[in-house]
This record gives structure tokens, C-alpha cells and sequence, in this order.
């Protein structure tokens, strides 16, 4: 195995006369090309750090402030008022230094100590101006003196090109709202959906709970909030996500789709190789915190966090709980394609493999004749099924042996790919193909895909595309930017030749894709089965629909001068009452990245006005007038609750996080079991 000799960068073998030592030079120029390359990346980091921590402030305006004070000192001025001097007294005497250069020292630590101070007051009138929030409330068009005044002043402190990370830390943190206020939210989003009975009885919880246990709770969150960067995420993520014992496949994983009208190579091999190039060239910007924060207006940052751990990241499977697992770099990535898994290596020494190789690399996996071990085919079922049981697999089964050093090639991968034997994709005349391509995606074959990786991409026979994401670790939108990115710099920067293979020569010496070995004993391919058929049937009670509407778009709504969300949300109140003839609680996930740390919130759309607005529209008695009057307050009311939730006003979360501390501390409440 070529890549197994060219992987040992020594040999040696004890004989009479001692001991013969072999290395291989190729080996050892690719380990220290690769040292080299994870200390650039350190120093890199360590870099973005320093630049971020001192936003918006940079090293020039320190040199600038230095000079400056370094040159009053030499013109006999003092702009310390005598604390240069005093500076001065207190350094250590020394020979190497006379008494000009102690005066400039003290002048470069006064300046240095004027300079930090001026970061730390702009970083905190930074983190204070991003706490006006009254901006998102100002009717469109028309905006108050205040807001005015308040983006001159953010413009003014964020003049500065900003890194990936550089608002982070003046994020503000998510409020924790009052109990009253909370309460009054819950009962009003309730309101429609309860006779005057069950109205009455939770009104009397609610007031019960408001005045025994909800004030010592408030205090408990109150306190996380003041040692937490978010009172809520850690426990989001844990209690929702990690704790959960379900299968993931369906119930949390989601996918991402490629162009529909267009695809840009049916080379299989080579929109693999162009993809993941761009999906590592995205990391690389992740890593250099070249990638701008996203921002709302141009001038309020959003947070991004979530991005770290967009890469290297993979989902331990644990009894109670199961734990993400995040690596600094991975320099290969797992490869699945008819029932065998690859270890696909992503750079050559410091070299990032071109496109070109790639697609070579990912033709030598097609072409491999050979079949699965025994096991290994729906060995991937695991990560579809029940938790328990694959925690229990993965501490029996694959702790030692070549079972775990390869189950670790797979998590310590950067991500998961899947060349599909299927053609799926966008096709007008072919009925049902749009639905077929969305459940490929949401659940494969039960087998084909990694679901506890962060993502996985899986590149059909045809050259289409599509991903499959874990959700713990980051919701929609993260995932969102990675694919933009990737499908602009595969169709519009690296592109193809005329034939639909990947630009430039590749490099035929490169040793081909390591395949993974497997010991997989009968007891195991038992769990696989079990798995295999938990999920298949989880998949096959999917009824899934997905069409193209070309009608009209957010276009046509926006000169209608209404919220497009709000008209989708209103709509769908309008065909559930029609299908069922009721109203039920909805869900609607609105984002609280404005706060540090922030992920979601949970914006309750089905109010008092939407369910008039859908009443009137069952009445045949209410005039067209009336009926566009009571939209109008629909999607008024709407737009409210949604700003109130990206504010840090929600309601769900809140209670989530006082029935928790309800748990800890023993304490029961009828209010919050029913909520």
C-alpha cells in the first residue's frame, strides 16, 4: 500500500552490528511541510485574536500613539501632568540604558497605557450603543433623531474593516426578560387557542406561579446570566439537542439543495473535487477571519460564534448524553461510496490539493472495483438510529483494533462526502422529482450518510449536489453562508473546461484514497440491523413535498408593503384551518445573534389577529375591506412578536430556562409542566 509506506517516515531494524536506521526523506519533508503549516496557522490565529481584541483600534494607532507621545517628551512637553516622570523613577536602573532611553520607555508605556485605555472605552461604548434595539421598531422609511444619532456613532466606532470575530466580545448579553412580562406574552399567545375554562384555570396557575416559586427562580437566571456570555444557549444545546435519545436523521438533521436550474458539470468526480476545494478554501477564510461578520443594515453585528465549529466537528453518541467534539485542523476528509469508506487526504505537505487532483482522487474511488467488508455497508445506520444503542456499539465494538482507528479517520475528519449512485435534481417533466431529491437529502438510505458529522456532503451520479446537517452545533443560516460560498466559487471562480472536468493537470503520483478496514463481529451487524430498520421505517413515514412557485415572490408582497414573513406565517394559519377546521400552537424560529452567543427564539405565530383575519375569511358576511383591515393587524401583530423575540423579549426560552431551574432545585410548578 503506497500511502501506507509513504505515511512512515522511518524504519528501522535491529542487527549484530546495531541498529540500521532508514528515513524516508519525502516523508520527513511532508511531516515538517505539515508542522509548518499548523504553526503558520497558530500564529495566524494568534494574530486575528490580537487584531479582534482591539477593534476598533489597530497596531498602527498604537505606533501613532507612541510617536506621538515619545516626540512631546523630546520637545520638553508633557502630556502626563508629571506621570512619565514618575514612570521614569520606577524603572529598574540598568546599563544598557541611559537616561534618554529610560525617558523614552516610560513615554512608550504611558503611551501604550493611553492607548489600551481608549480601546477598553471604545470597546464599552461600542457594546453600550449595540444595546439600542429601537432601530428594528422604527416604521419602514421613517426613521427618529435617535436612531439617526445612533448610526453616526456605530459608523464612527466601526469605520474599520472588521474580522470574522472582531464585535464578539462587544456583543451584548441576551437580557433576561421580567417574569410578569413573560407570563403576560404566554397567556396572550394561548388566548385563541382555549375556551374561557381552560383560559381561567391557566390564568390561575400562571398567578400562582408568578407569586410562590417564579421570583427565586428569576434570581437563579439572573445570577447565570451575570457568569454566562448567554443564559441560554449552553442549556439549548444540551437539554435540546445533546440529551435527546431519538434518532437525529429527520427528527433534527436538515439539508441544504444545489442550483435547481442549473448544473455546472455531470462529472461526478470533478463537482465533487471543485466542491470540496471551495469547502476547504471557506475554511481556510473560517481560520484567517477573513469572512465578515454578518451584519443587519450594514452596521449591527451579528454574532459568530457558531461558525467555530463549522469544520472538525463530529457528534459523540453517549447513554445520557452525547458530547460535540470539535479538533483545531483535520487535513483529510471520509469518503462513502457503495458501501466502502475512504480516507481521502486534503493536502499534499502544506499544499492544498487543486480541483484537479481532487477529482482524480474521487475517479480512483469510483473506479475501485472492489466490494464492502462484512458490516461495513450499513455500518453508517448507527448514527440514523436510537443514541443508546449506538453509544452502547460504539464503546463494545469500536474501542480498539482497526474498528477505532478507523471510526476516528471518520470523526476527525473535516467533513463527511458521499458519492451517491442516485441521480436526483430538478427535472420539469418528471413528476415527483423534487420530492425524491428532498428525502434523498433528509434521510438517504438510512446508510449512506454520517449524521452525527457537522455536515455531510453528498454529490449525486449526475453532478448534482446537496448537504445533510447536524443541528447541535449551529442552526440553518451558519450552514446557509457556508453553501452560498461554495456553489459561487464552484460556478463563478474555479469553473470547468469544456468537457466538465475540473481546470488545470492533476498530479498522477499522488498515492490513491486510503480504504478504511473493518473487523466487524455477527453482535455488531446485529446493532447495524436494528438501526438500520429503525430508521428505514422512521424514513418511510416521511411524506415529503416540495414544489416550485413561480406566482409571485417576496416582490409583489414587499409593494404590497407587508412583511413576506408575516404574509407566509398568516397563509399557513389560513390552510391549517381550512384542512383541519382549528388552530393549534405554531413554531417559528426567529434568531437572537444580535446577543452574544445567541441562536434562537421561538416567535408563536398563531395570535389573536391572524386567527380573526382567518375567521373572516371563512365568513362570507365580512367584506373584502374588513378582511384586509384585520390582515393589516395580522401582520402588524406579527412583525411584533418577531422583533420581540430577536430582542431578547421571547417567551420560550425564558420558561425553558425556569423549568430547568425548577428541576435543579426541586421545586414543582402545574405552570410550568403545562407550558
Amino acid at each position: 500500500m503506497a500511502e501506507a509506506h509513504q505515511a512512515v517516515a522511518f524504519q528501522f531494524t535491529v542487527t549484530p552490528e546495531g541498529l540500521d536506521l532508514r528515513l524516508s526523506r519525502e516523508a520527513v519533508r511532508q511531516l515538517c511541510l505539515a508542522a509548518a503549516h499548523a504553526w503558520k496557522k497558530r500564529l495566524v490565529q494568534a494574530k486575528n485574536t490580537f487584531l479582534s481584541g482591539v477593534y476598533p483600534a489597530s497596531p498602527s494607532s498604537w505606533v501613532l500613539v507612541v510617536m506621538a507621545t515619545a516626540g512631546s517628551v523630546y520637545c520638553q512637553v508633557d502630556p502626563s501632568r508629571g506621570l512619565i516622570t514618575r514612570i521614569q523613577h520606577y524603572l529598574p536602573q540598568s546599563q544598557f540604558l541611559s537616561a534618554d532611553g529610560r525617558a523614552v520607555l516610560s513615554a512608550a508605556l504611558f503611551g501604550t497605557g493611553v492607548w489600551l485605555g481608549t480601546v477598553l472605552l471604545f470597546r464599552r461604548a461600542l457594546r453600550l450603543l449595540l444595546t439600542y434595539h429601537g432601530w428594528m421598531f422604527e416604521p419602514h422609511g421613517r426613521l427618529s433623531r435617535r436612531t439617526r444619532i445612533w448610526m453616526v456613532m456605530m459608523k464612527v466606532l466601526s469605520f474599520r474593516k472588521p474580522l470574522l470575530y472582531s464585535f464578539q466580545t462587544s456583543l451584548p448579553k441576551l437580557p433576561v426578560p421580567p417574569v410578569q412580562a413573560t407570563i403576560t406574552r404566554y397567556l396572550e399567545s394561548v388566548r385563541p387557542l382555549m375556551d374561557n375554562e381552560k383560559y381561567n384555570k391557566m390564568e390561575m396557575l400562571a398567578k400562582e406561579f408568578k407569586e410562590t416559586i417564579a421570583p427565586r427562580l428569576q434570581k437563579y437566571l439572573i445570577l447565570k446570566s451575570w457568569w454566562t456570555t448567554n443564559y441560554v444557549s449552553d442549556w439549548w444545546e444540551e437539554y435540546i439537542y445533546l440529551r435527546g435519545r431519538s434518532p437525529i436523521m429527520v427528527n433534527s438533521n436538515y439539508y441544504a439543495m444545489d442550483f435547481l436550474y442549473v448544473t455546472p458539470s455531470h462529472i461526478q468526480a470533478a463537482r465533487a473535487g471543485n466542491a470540496v476545494h471551495a469547502l476547504i478554501l471557506y475554511r481556510r477564510k473560517l481560520d484567517r477571519g477573513e469572512l465578515p461578520p454578518l451584519m443587519a443594515l450594514g452596521i449591527v453585528p451579528m454574532c459568530s460564534s457558531q461558525s467555530e465549529r463549522m469544520f472538525n466537528t463530529t457528534r459523540i453518541p453517549g447513554k445520557e448524553t452525547d458530547q460535540l467534539v470539535h479538533l483545531g485542523d483535520s487535513r483529510h476528509v471520509a469518503v462513502f461510496h457503495r458501501g466502502r469508506f475512504y480516507k481521502l487526504w486534503l493536502y499534499q505537505g502544506a499544499r492544498l490539493l487543486p480541483p484537479c487532483d481532487l477529482q482524480l482522487q474521487f475517479q480512483r474511488i469510483l473506479d475501485d472495483p472492489s466490494g464492502p467488508q462484512p458490516g461495513e455497508e450499513r455500518l453508517a445506520a448507527l448514527t440514523a438510529g436510537e443514541r443508546v444503542p449506538w453509544a452502547e456499539a460504539r464503546a463494545r465494538f469500536f474501542s480498539h483494533g482497526p474498528n477505532k482507528a478507523s471510526l476516528e479517520a471518520i470523526e476527525r475528519a473535516a467533513f463527511f462526502v458521499t458519492l451517491d449512485e442516485e441521480a436526483h435534481g430538478a427535472a420539469p417533466r418528471r413528476e415527483g422529482c423534487m420530492d425524491a431529491y428532498a428525502k434523498s437529502l433528509l434521510h438517504g438510505r438510512c446508510y449512506d450518510r454520517w449524521f452525527d458529522k457537522s455536515f455531510t456532503l453528498v454529490v449525486y451520479s449526475n453532478g448534482k449536489l446537496g448537504a445533510n446537517a447536524e443541528h447541535s452545533w449551529a442552526d440553518a443560516p451558519v450552514i446557509g453562508h457556508l453553501w452560498e460560498f461554495m456553489l459561487g466559487t464552484d460556478r463563478f471562480e474555479l469553473g470547468y473546461t469544456e468537457d466538465g472536468h475540473c481546470k488545470g493537470e492533476p498530479n498522477t503520483m499522488l498515492p490513491p484514497p486510503q480504504r478504511l478496514q473493518w473487523d466487524i463481529p455477527e453482535e455488531c451487524c446485529a446493532a447495524i440491523e436494528r438501526s438500520y430498520l429503525l430508521a428505514r421505517a422512521l424514513a418511510e413515514d416521511v411524506d415529503f413535498h416540495v414544489f416550485q412557485f413561480s406566482d409571485f415572490g417576496k416582490g409583489l408582497i414587499k409593494r404590497c408593503r407587508t412583511s413576506p414573513d408575516a404574509f407566509i406565517q398568516i397563509s399557513l394559519q389560513l390552510a391549517h384551518f381550512r384542512d383541519k377546521g382549528q388552530f393549534c400552537l405554531t413554531y417559528e424560529a426567529s434568531m437572537t445573534r444580535l446577543f452574544r452567543d445567541g441562536r434562537t427564539e421561538t416567535v408563536r405565530s398563531c395570535t389573536a389577529e391572524s386567527t380573526a383575519f382567518v375567521r373572516s375569511m371563512a365568513d362570507p358576511a365580512q367584506s373584502r375591506a374588513e378582511r384586509q383591515r384585520l390582515f393589516r393587524l395580522a401582520a402588524e401583530k406579527h412583525q411584533l412578536m418577531y422583533r420581540l423575540a430577536m430582542t431578547g423579549a421571547g417567551i420560550d426560552r425564558h420558561l425553558f430556562c425556569l423549568y430547568l431551574v425548577s428541576r435543579y432545585l426541586g421545586l414543582q410548578s402545574p405552570f410550568l409542566a403545562q407550558v
